[in-house]
C-alpha cells in the first residue's frame, strides 16, 4: 500500500512569529529582544484588534505535517516534516521539494491559501528556493498552480464552503470536523502555539498539527461525497479503515492516540414514517 502513488497531499502548517524580525521592523532602534518584542507587538493587537496573532509576514513555519493520500482517497500515511529538528528552512525546502518529488500531487488545506500557502511561499522567498513548477509563469494564468481557482492543484476546503470568499464560515475547521463527529480542537488552539513554542513543547504542536490534519483528511472525504465524487458508503468504509489504522500505529504516535480519545462517529438522519 506505501508504495501506491500519491495523488493528494493535506497538509497543516504552524508558526511562530520570527522574534528579531519583529525586533528590527516594528521597534526600530529599541533594541529589544525577541521574545520581548514579540510580547509587545502581541499585546499591541490585542488592544487593537482583540486578537494577538501576528500576520504570516513575520511568522516562521516550526511544524507542517502531510498527510498522503491515494487517488481514492485512502490515507498512506501522515508525516511531520524535519522531525526532530522543525528548522523552519529544511520544513520549507522539504515541503516544496516533496510536492515536485510526488509528481505535484493535489494540495488540499483548510484556509491554506489564506494563510498556509503563502506563509510557505514567503518562507521559500526568504531561503532562496526556486519554485518554476508552482508559479509556472508559461502556463495560462488559469493553469497555473497557484490560481485561486484551480481546484485539481489545490483544494482550498474553507473556499469550497463558503463559496470562494462570498461568505465567512464561522467556527473554521473545529465546527467542520465537529459536524461529523470528529475531535477538531481538543486541547490545544492555534493561538496557543507562540506560548508552547516559548516553552519549548514542540512534540505537543507537532501532535496538534498531525490532529488537524486528520480532521482536514475527515472534512475532505465528505467534501467529495458532496460534490458527488465519492458515495456516502464508501466514505463511512474509508473511514473505518482509517479509524484501524490509527489504533495501529497509537502506540508509537501520541497523537493517534489523543485523536482516538476524541473520537466520534457521524451519525446518519434517522427518517421516521408518519
Amino acid at each position: 500500500m506505501v508504495d501506491q502513488a500519491v495523488r493528494y497531499i493535506v497538509f497543516d502548517v504552524e508558526s511562530v512569529a520570527d522574534g528579531q524580525l519583529v525586533s528590527r521592523l516594528r521597534y526600530p532602534n529599541q533594541s529589544l529582544a525577541p521574545k520581548e518584542a514579540v510580547a509587545r507587538y502581541r499585546a499591541e493587537l490585542i488592544e487593537k484588534y482583540e486578537s494577538d496573532f501576528i500576520p504570516y509576514t513575520f511568522q516562521l513555519p516550526i511544524s507542517l505535517a502531510v498527510g498522503k493520500l491515494t487517488d481514492d482517497y485512502r490515507l498512506l500515511d501522515v508525516v511531520v516534516l524535519d522531525e526532530p529538528q522543525f528548522r523552519p528552512h529544511v520544513i520549507t525546502e522539504h515541503f516544496w521539494r516533496g510536492w515536485h518529488k510526488y509528481r505535484c500531487p493535489t494540495m488540499v488545506s483548510f484556509n491554506g491559501r489564506g494563510f498556509d500557502i503563502p506563509l510557505l511561499e514567503l518562507a521559500a522567498f526568504r531561503y532562496g528556493l526556486q519554485l518554476p513548477g508552482w508559479f509556472a509563469l508559461g502556463a495560462k494564468s488559469y493553469d497555473q498552480p497557484r490560481s485561486r481557482y484551480n481546484v485539481k492543484m489545490h483544494i482550498d476546503l474553507c473556499e469550497l464552503l463558503t463559496n470562494f470568499g462570498a461568505t465567512r464560515f464561522k467556527g473554521g475547521l473545529n465546527l467542520a470536523a465537529n459536524l461529523l463527529g470528529k475531535p477538531g480542537k481538543i486541547e490545544v488552539q492555534g493561538d496557543m502555539v507562540q506560548d508552547m513554542f516559548d516553552d519549548g513543547r514542540l512534540a505537543e504542536i507537532n501532535d496538534y498539527c498531525r490532529c488537524d490534519v486528520l480532521d482536514t483528511y475527515f472534512v475532505f472525504l465528505r467534501s467529495r461525497v458532496l460534490v458527488g465524487e465519492l458515495s456516502l458508503e464508501s466514505e463511512q468504509t474509508i473511514i473505518a479503515e482509517t479509524k484501524e489504522w490509527l489504533e495501529r500505529n497509537a502506540e508509537s504516535i501520541e497523537a493517534y492516540r489523543i485523536y482516538l480519545e476524541g473520537w466520534g462517529d457521524w451519525e446518519k438522519p434517522r427518517t421516521h414514517s408518519s
